[in-house]
């Protein structure tokens, strides 16, 4: 998330064809859940993390097994546009689903209303539950039960490259208006193009809609909100960054384009999260990993915000390993194992005692991330809630090429959404 979400694009690799033929999941995970009181089994764990992430996920997943010997887990990194649907088509089919899955914030209320998902309450997978943050907690709820343990916490920021606005001589840009002002600064005394705009990606539109005001709908009252002022102005404000060149964007594939002209340098921004971190700083323009910076992302004409995303960890409703997988979710969902993450991985911990460890709390990322993910919009934690991303998707497109004007495109997404949502207004 998207990738935080977080982002509705592949950015991971099956990990290896051995690991991809264990994928089988629930079915074959073994019966040995618990025999004389200690762990047995199987466990098959998905992992939706991103090619930067990917080895230390599966590294953390292994070491679950040096506390229970008995058990083994099998990893496997799906990519992350294949890992809905895919799960969906295991679960549904009852055949090939994993145990455990590390879930996108806004799948889990889709997948619990469809009875994929094992319920967690008073179980061991939820350990300390005090302890999670109260905002990563609403993700894993649905009608009053709960279906994932809250696993990392994100938000977008702005990631800018210091030497670039340096060089051009223009500050780090509060609102997007700022932003475009300084764009042909920007490229005039560096070449570089001021912003990557992810125009593929639907995750990407919230902030600025958030930042006129608006939001997607109103979950409370069940209300389409998109279609209002606010959505046609920021259908508009995307529109003009680029065709004022003040932003360059792809219809496809933004994920690797906008990580690669950040690392290159041929962009000075990009509205990313802590995700990619680790990959930036791998570019050649950032050698000096100090010359990375990050900011709140650009604000509207009338307000500032960004959509809180994360990862949840999820249990097949269907696994033949109830008690290991519970186990396992317990493991990955623990304060060591978020502490560790961050400290490879800069990624933000759920549990509120990570963030008082030293190591953590010096780290420059969270220093950031953790006040922009306490000011998060919340989005509508509802079973329809990834789906409202795809009209958006499509609407974007449109008003990119010209296709539609930002009036239409908020109409249609929100006649879109009143088709998806038979009760809201």
């Amino acid at each position: 998330m998207r990738r935080g979400i977080r982002g509705i694009t592949a950015t991971a690799l099956v990990a290896g064809l051995a690991l991809a033929a264990t994928a089988c999941g629930g079915g074959d995970s073994g019966s040995g859940g618990d025999s004389g009181g200690e762990l047995s089994g199987t466990v098959t764990f998905w992992d939706t993390s991103n090619d930067a992430e990917k080895a230390t996920y599966r590294k953390l997943a292994e070491g679950f097994q040096k506390e229970h010997p008995k058990v083994h887990v099998k990893y496997v990194n799906v990519p992350f546009g294949d890992a809905n649907a895919k799960f969906k088509n295991a679960a549904g089919g009852n055949s090939g689903a994993p145990d455990v899955m590390r879930t996108e914030v806004a799948w889990v209320a889709d997948f619990a209303n469809l009875g994929y998902l094992a319920p967690l309450d008073g179980t061991p997978a939820l350990d300390k539950t005090d302890d999670y943050l109260p905002q990563a907690v609403g993700s894993t709820k649905f009608k009053g039960k709960t279906y994932a343990a809250p696993q990392v916490i994100d938000t977008l920021g702005l990631f800018y490259n210091k030497k670039l606005l340096k060089d051009a001589g223009v500050e780090v840009p509060k609102t997007f208006d700022e932003l475009a002002k300084a764009a042909k600064k920007i490229k005039s005394k560096t070449g570089a193009t001021a912003l990557y705009l992810r125009g593929d990606d639907p995750y990407w539109f919230l902030p600025y809609l958030y930042g006129e005001g608006g939001d997607m709908v109103n979950a409370r009252d069940k209300v389409v909100e998109i279609d209002d002022g606010a959505g046609v102005r920021a259908f508009k404000t995307i529109k003009d960054l680029v065709d004022s060149k003040a932003a360059v964007t792809d219809a496809t594939d933004g994920q690797e384009n906008q990580l690669k002209a950040l690392k290159d340098g041929t962009v000075a921004m990009a509205v990313d999260g802590p995700w990619d971190i680790e990959g930036a700083r791998a570019g050649k323009a950032f050698k000096d990993k100090k010359n990375l910076g990050v900011a709140p992302v650009p604000g509207g004409s009338t307000a500032q915000g960004s959509p809180q995303g994360g990862w949840n960890l999820s249990v097949y409703a269907g696994s033949k390993n109830l008690q290991a997988s519970y186990a396992f979710v317990k493991y990955m969902s623990s304060a060591k194992v978020q502490q560790e993450t961050n400290e490879k991985l800069s990624l933000l911990p759920t549990r509120k005692s990570v963030y008082e460890v030293p190591a953590v709390k010096s780290n420059e990322m969270v220093q950031f991330f953790k006040p922009a993910v306490d000011g998060a919009v919340q989005r509508p934690w509802i079973a329809e809630g990834n789906s409202l991303f795809e009209p958006v998707k499509v609407q974007m497109n449109k008003v990119l090429t010209g296709a539609a004007s930002p009036e239409q495109a908020a109409k249609a997404t929100g006649d879109a959404y009143r088709k998806l949502l038979k009760d809201y207004k």
